[in-house]
């Protein structure tokens, strides 16, 4: 009787496994064969699975929000070269910090400037890039000031250099310089991405570029630009991103050190700013950090070229005392010297070109600097540290300075005007920096040019001054 209960129960347990894998062996067989059935696909290129970070999809959506939010006549796409500077700039939390700091001054000045010539206000968020909004930032190659002018293309656009001032460095003059040079660039590209591009690298690179690619698309020609442009404009759109969105990255305003409310006079006197800031009755640096584009901390001014004061509004201030340092010229030589070159590249060419000229040798006397040098043989001290090779402007007693001195026979041309033929990649701004005296204003004016576009074989009249 045992035997036959436990032979009746193998026979059981058998069958139940037999029906159990002939369920799965149905279940295998009833996938359709057009799928990609995992278990008889033989695919061995099939793409591998990837466990996907659900996380970092949100966040990057999230991005792309954030820009379209603030995005206004200037486009800010979001794609992966974007991202990577958002992930540079939002860990400079000590920068973005004092940038948010500096906006508050600024940024009203900007502003004012970029809408006169109906730029978009966004462009500022470029002086970031450019100069982290330090007015005395000078690049490796020269480009100097907040706006990071180059000296050619700065005097284009008006802006003054001479032994007293660098405009370069003053924030309103060079905003106002910075806002024609966007009108030009976008009425001859016709995009705002382009024109930020051009502002990096000049129009001629940019136009260059679009000719390779067939197109007017900066993420299509940008393979074609240098590499410094290529990361330009997505710097420019992760620091307008952070400054905007400094919140969401822990990153908190630190306070101005600047004057917020001022008050701006015109003087045609030489004036002392450490005279005046006694006057005030504030710190020397404080006032010249609202007048940085004076090399000498001197005012300039003169009854044709009257000079910018840009003064705290204080109460309490002695009048009289700043009265009188307003109307009575500081004790200096007041020769002016319109100052030569400091892009790096030309000054390469003149330390060869001054092959030929005259030369002399000055032997420096005791107190002499080479300021004093450089204004007495009407050069630059930049050339002197060129010609006789310095790294600073240190210079001793005794030692002896070679100075190239200038041809002054030269005879001027009659004529009031020259006669230039526009070549393909000119621009205005590039032609104004072959002429001396000459601006992209003077050329519009003298050509009755409306636009910045310039056609191959056009002929301009260029003032000789």
């Amino acid at each position: 009787m045992i035997k036959k209960l436990l032979f009746t129960s193998i026979c059981a347990l058998l069958g139940l496994v037999t029906y159990t894998s002939a369920q799965q062996t149905l279940k295998l067989d009833s996938l359709p064969k057009g799928q990609n059935n995992i278990f008889i696909n033989t695919d061995t290129i099939a793409m591998p699975q990837v466990i996907e970070n659900p996380l970092m999809m949100g966040q990057n959506y999230i991005y792309k929000l954030r820009l379209d939010s603030i995005s206004k006549s200037v486009p800010l796409p979001y794609n992966e070269y974007v991202q990577q500077y958002i992930d540079i700039y939002a860990k400079r939390k000590d920068m973005f910090g004092k940038m948010l700091g500096l906006s508050s001054y600024y940024f009203p000045i900007f502003d004012k400037a970029l809408r006169e010539y109906n730029i978009p206000t966004e462009i500022k968020y470029l002086t970031i890039v450019e100069s982290q909004m330090n007015p005395h930032a000078i690049s490796r190659v020269g480009a100097t000031g907040i706006w990071q002018f180059m000296f050619g293309t700065g005097k284009a656009y008006g802006l003054k250099m001479d032994n007293f001032v660098d405009e370069r460095k003053d924030p309103i003059q060079a905003s106002y310089a910075a806002a024609a040079y966007f009108r030009d660039a976008f009425e001859e590209l016709g995009d705002w991405l382009l024109a930020i591009a051009a502002y990096n690298c000049g129009k001629g690179n940019v136009t260059r570029a679009i000719d390779k690619a067939g197109s007017r698309d900066f993420w299509e020609i940008r393979q074609f630009l240098p590499k410094e442009t290529r990361n330009y404009v997505p710097a420019f759109i992760a620091a307008m991103y952070v400054m905007n969105y400094s919140g969401k990255h822990q990153i908190t305003a630190q306070a101005c050190n600047m004057f917020l409310k001022t008050d701006t006079v015109q003087t045609n006197r030489f004036v002392s700013l450490e005279m005046l800031a006694k006057a005030l009755n504030v710190d020397e640096a404080a006032l010249f950090a609202l007048n940085p584009s004076y090399k000498k901390k001197i005012v300039n001014g003169t009854e044709d070229d009257p000079k910018r004061i840009v003064m705290p509004k204080l109460k309490g201030i002695d009048y009289a005392g700043v009265y009188e340092v307003l109307n009575n010229d500081a004790e200096v030589d007041m020769r002016i010297i319109q100052a030569s070159t400091d892009d790096v590249r030309e000054l390469r060419k003149k330390r060869t070109a001054t092959v030929g000229k005259n030369m002399v040798y000055h032997k420096v006397t005791s107190g002499q600097n080479l300021a004093a040098v450089a204004i007495k043989y009407g050069v630059e001290v930049q050339d002197l540290k060129v010609w006789n090779g310095l790294k600073s402007k240190t210079i001793v007693p005794g030692q002896k300075l070679k100075i190239y001195t200038k041809n002054r026979n030269i005879l001027k041309a009659p004529a009031s005007f020259l006669s230039y033929t526009v070549k393909a990649g000119d621009t205005l701004s590039g032609i104004a920096e072959k002429f001396d005296g000459v601006t992209v204003q003077s050329i519009r004016r003298d050509n009755g040019l409306n636009k910045a576009s310039l056609q191959p074989g056009m002929v301009l009249k260029i003032s000789k001054g």
